[in-house]
């Protein structure tokens, strides 16, 4: 998904913010919004491989 969202990123950028014609007038989302967007869906996948951390009790040994 990543790279389909960077191919829009990219061809985002090649084309003009705004076009308008006879019949409609069209604007794209600024590319702060753009790039705001694929931070947070960067970090929401993130979040599915879980946090990294693992919590373990240490017990010496000897120790009771």
């Amino acid at each position: 998904m990543s790279d389909d969202l960077e191919d829009i990123l990219k061809e985002n950028a090649k084309n003009p913010k705004r076009a308008k014609g006879d019949a409609a007038e069209v604007e794209q989302h600024s590319l702060r919004d753009q790039i705001a967007a694929d931070k947070y869906l960067a970090s929401k996948e993130a979040t599915k491989k879980g946090l990294g951390v693992i919590f373990k009790k240490l017990v010496p040994p000897g120790a009771d």
